[in-house]
């Protein structure tokens, strides 16, 4: 008798906390875009974790954090000019990218005002942002996770406010 083979854990065994984990770079859209967003999602009954500023900052993500990001069904990325810039967000989104290849996690990419080619070519902000970090197998975790993510199908949108 064939059995089937997977590498994912079956979608029965999995309970999520949250239905989506919002990642985004604070300074560039929390008081914007991200916060109509969670609103929206909020008023849909969609149980959404979004970070709180006084989430202790440091330089490793927070337990809670990881923890949400495991405990979330989907992930949705806000892909900022300054993403890149924040070892915060890069963890993150390692950590994203580790839990739909491990998980089956759904991951949907938001380009917010930057272009997604110039994410998948890691040009511009992207390439000076990484000489800003010094550790090197880090870089190129991160390298690999940001170049994964922005190969996903996702929703290009201007910032229509500076439009």
């Amino acid at each position: 008798m064939y059995q089937k083979s997977s590498l994912l854990p079956s979608p029965e065994i999995i309970r999520w906390s949250y239905d989506v984990f919002l990642s985004f770079r604070g300074e560039d859209v929390r008081k914007t875009f991200v916060d109509h967003l969670y609103t929206a999602l909020q008023q849909k009954a969609i149980h959404t974790f979004k970070d709180d500023e006084k989430l202790e900052r440091g330089k490793s993500i927070s337990p809670v954090l990881v923890r949400a990001i495991e405990e979330s069904h989907i992930a949705l990325i806000v892909f900022s000019k300054n993403y890149a810039n924040s070892t915060w967000c890069l963890k993150e989104l390692t950590k994203i990218m580790e839990c739909k290849n491990v998980k089956g996690q759904i991951v949907l990419p938001v380009f917010y005002d930057v272009d997604p080619s110039t994410m998948r070519k890691q040009k511009r902000n992207y390439e000076e942002a990484y000489g800003n970090h010094e550790d090197c197998f880090k870089v190129q975790k991160w390298r690999a996770a940001l170049e994964e993510a922005a190969n996903l199908s996702g929703w290009d949108l201007p910032n229509t406010a500076n439009a």
